[in-house]
Parts: C-alpha cells; structure tokens; sequence
C-alpha cells in the first residue's frame, strides 16, 4: 500500500495569524476479482481545498477517487458522483451500486443485522469508467474553511457553484479536461445533475458526454401535495397502485395482471377520469364521483369512506400509514415494499421511514470503517452520512414558483446535442415517482431530433433500487451500456 500526502494553502484566522490550510490526500492501491478476473486500481481519498482567486480558502471537499491501474486517462470514462438529500453524503451510490466495494444491506424480509459486511462488488461501474464520489459542503467530512459561514453552499444555485467549481479543479489538477466525462445523481443529486449540467457548460465551458439521472425530481411542482396543486395527487396515483398490487390490496381487473400491464391501466385512469375529476372539484356530479371512488379503490385498497373524507386526494404521507393500518404496519416512503412499526396505529403518518431504517445502520457503519481501514484516510470529526440540510435549503430565488431545473436539463442538451440521459426508475418509490418523472420528461419541450437522447429504465425496487439484488444487476448492466454508447455515439465520424 503506497500513501502520498499533498498540502498547500494558507488561511488567515480571525486573530490574524497565518495558519496553514492543507489539502490531505492519501493514495493507496487495491484489487477486487470480477468474474474470476483481477480488476487493479488506485483509490485517492481526501480533503481538497477550494479557495477563490484571491487565494483565500472557502471550503473543504471530501471526495474518494477510484482510476483503473494501468488506463489511459486521457480516453478513460471519468464519472462523477453523489446523492442528494439535500443534505446527503455520496455513500449511497458508492457503497450500493457504483464503486469497486459495495454493502450487504439485505432487502425486505432479510435485511442483515449487526455487525455490516462489504464486498468486492462484480457490478462496479469502475469496470467502464474511473468514479469520483463528492460529499458537498457539510455532509460526509466537507465542511465550510474556517471563518465561512457553511449557509453560503445551502441553496440550489449555490450548491451547484461549489460542486461544479470542485469538478474543474479536479478534472484540472488530475489532467481529465479530455476524457469522457459523465455526472450521475440520485434523488435531490439528480436536481443538481441537471443544474451542472447548465452551470459548467456556462460558467466553465465543460460539455459532458451524459448524465446518468437515478430517482429524479427536477420540476418540484410534480411532487410538492400544495392546496391548489393537483398534479402530484395524478402522478403519484400509479406508484400508490404498484404499491397495493406488492402488498394484496390491489384489486386486479381479470385478476391475473403482471405489474406493467396493470400500471398501464392505472396511468391511463390517472391521465383521463381521474385528472378530469380533479379539475371540476366541486362541479363534479355525484355518480361521477361514486365511479372515481370505486376505481381509486380497486387500485389503492383504500377504503370508499377515507376516499371521499380525502375529497379524491390522497396524500403521500397519510398513504403510507393508511395502506396497512388494520394490520398495524406502516410502509416505506423510499421503497414501499418495506413494513414498519408505529407506537400509535391511529396516527396520521409514521413515525419512521421504515426503508430508510433498514439501511442507515448498514450504510454508516461501512462507511466508518472502510474509510479509515481500507482506504487510510483519517479524521475524527464525524462523517455526515444524512443531515436535515432541505429543512432550511434556500430556494429564495424561486420564490412563488416551483422549482424546475429541466429547463436547464432542455437548454443543456440543445447547446450540447451530444449530451445523453439515462433516467432510472423504481416502480415502489413513493419520494420520486416514475410517473412523476415521465411527465417531467415529456414536457421538456425538446426538439425531436434530441428526444432519443432520453433513455428511460424501471426497476422492481424503490428509491435505493439496488438494494434489491436483481434490479441491481439490471442497473449496472444499464449504466455500463449507457456509457459505452455515450461514448460511441459522441465519437466524431471518421
């Protein structure tokens, strides 16, 4: 094992000292074993100090860096990525599906106890492209330089400014201005994928080669349950169905649907009866509404008395306490297919998102312990694996409208045609509905000679589709060939 140290910078304090502010970088090397063959690589793990260009030190990034040994970095894939929350740390993608190592988690109805295992991972994208997981400025070991305010990085637009700036500068200090770049987000990260997209073509002249978008939310309007707003209570009516059909609740037409033909019958109720209803509010008739009512709950499972109290709207966090209540089990806003437990069975929402508990334990405690034990990287200060960072994010530019980062997406791909997408979709999640997403994408307004830039997937599984095994072999194998064509199609004719 090989460890290199890097330090630079200086920071003047308060009492006007000077202190050195110093990058801390460790270097080290590793091998896993992918289908009986050794897969060498190098892992950079460390803190880099972003400064302006008068030299004073704004920030400090923890990233973890993985180069496949040997590879030509001038035409080697390079991915960037991380999560979102906001206020997430990178593990996810990093311990679930992305990097050379990943968690043995379990899935529903064989999560894994205490003490947590990693494993060679045999679906690593490092297979196809060199990875960078970032953590943004106070999740994971990121934190603001000393004497700066952390809030001046807690917003969408400036969230987007420190990653994109932290991305120059490593593509710039680790000579990758030539490879094939690529971004990929989960969730929230999805959002600023889309924004830096628009940012480092804009403010830096990067084109990327393709955004790999995982869970996505780019037009907050599609999942934002406002008075007024009826557009999440259509969009997120299929995945409340796909939810029923896992859990029994559902009641099928001829009784015999796989999932995808129901959904396609669900889709179409949201698009037309249901939507229709909704406009008239209360100019619709009474035998119209008895009708919506009865198909609302042969889809959902709800009961005709909660569905007419609800006045047809049903809101995602009384949904997942009512679907099970009479059994006394909530379930999963991440990944529905999981049950929880609740105190109080007469409450209105749980208690706790029971998907996320099953792998919070898992995730940190890897994490903890790889970091440190296999990667030689060391800090005392804790690791920040998920922070209550979107309670006070600043939106104050979109002030009384939604957000809607897909304008950007639309302008970033018109700029650079070149630019391919990769949308990733899991038919039991209740944070960013696939349905939700596919309107999303159809109002991009694209010109049609970029709309097959667009490729869209589904998956069995939740927000974390990985956790559930065979949908994450479907996703390394999707992301792995979207690459490859990324590249193949981006390539001039000769």
């Amino acid at each position: 094992m090989t460890e290199e140290k890097a330090s630079e910078n200086k920071q003047m304090t308060e009492a006007g000292k000077v202190t050195e502010l110093k990058d801390e970088v460790v270097t080290t090397t590793h091998e896993i074993i992918i289908q009986g063959q050794p897969l060498h690589y190098t892992a950079t793990t460390g803190i880099m100090v972003m400064k302006d260009e008068e030299g004073k030190a704004r920030s400090k990034i923890f990233f973890i860096a993985y180069t496949k040994a040997g590879s030509d970095t001038n035409s080697r894939p390079l991915t960037i990525s991380f999560n979102g929350g906001p206020g997430s740390s990178s593990v996810w993608l990093h311990l679930g599906v992305l990097g050379p190592k990943r968690v043995l988690s379990g899935d529903v109805g064989r999560v894994e106890p205490p003490p947590y295992r990693l494993t060679d991972n045999e679906y690593t994208l490092l297979q196809a492209s060199d990875l960078v997981f970032v953590d943004p400025v106070s999740t994971g070991y990121s934190r603001p330089a000393p004497g700066e305010e952390a809030r001046q990085f807690h917003g969408l637009e400036k969230d987007i400014e420190s990653v994109g700036d932290f991305i120059r500068l490593y593509v710039t200090r680790y000579k990758r201005w030539n490879s094939p770049k690529f971004l990929i987000g989960e969730s929230y990260g999805t959002t600023r994928a889309a924004g830096l997209a628009g940012y480092l073509q804009d403010r830096h002249g990067m084109y990327l080669n393709g955004l790999m978008l995982v869970s996505v939310i780019l037009n907050f309007q599609t999942a934002r349950f406002d008075p007024g707003n009826d557009l999440p209570f259509i969009l997120f009516l299929p995945t409340y169905a796909a939810t029923a059909y896992y859990h029994n609740k559902a009641t099928l037409g001829n009784g015999k649907q796989d999932l995808k033909s129901f959904l396609t019958e669900v889709e179409r109720f949201a698009t037309h009866e249901y939507t229709l209803a909704l406009i008239e509010g209360n100019q619709l008739a009474e035998p119209e509404r008895r009708q919506i009512i009865q198909q609302l709950l042969a889809y959902t499972g709800l009961s005709a008395e909660y569905l007419q109290q609800t006045n047809l709207r049903i809101y995602i966090h009384r949904f997942v306490k009512e679907l099970l209540r009479e059994n006394r089990r909530t379930i999963g806003r991440l990944d529905t297919r999981f049950k929880g437990l609740d105190r109080d069975a007469a409450g209105e929402s749980f208690e706790h998102d029971p998907s996320y508990s099953a792998i919070q334990g898992a995730y940190t405690a890897t994490l903890n312990d790889y970091v440190r034990s296999n990667l030689a990287f060391e800090s005392d200060i804790a690791y920040e694996i998920l922070t209550g960072l979107y309670e006070k994010w600043d939106y104050s530019k979109h002030q009384n409208h939604y957000v809607n980062v897909a304008e950007t997406l639309r302008s970033a791909m018109s700029k650079n045609p070149f630019l391919q997408v990769l949308v990733a979709n899991g038919y039991y999640d209740l944070a960013t509905p696939y349905f939700a997403t596919e309107y999303t994408m159809n109002h991009l307004e694209l010109d049609p000679t970029l709309r097959n830039n667009i490729t869209l997937t589904y998956y069995e599984a939740g927000h974390m589709m990985y956790v559930h095994e065979p949908s994450l072999a479907q996703l390394s194998q999707d992301l792995l060939a979207f690459v490859e064509k990324s590249i193949r199609v981006n390539r001039p004719a000769e």
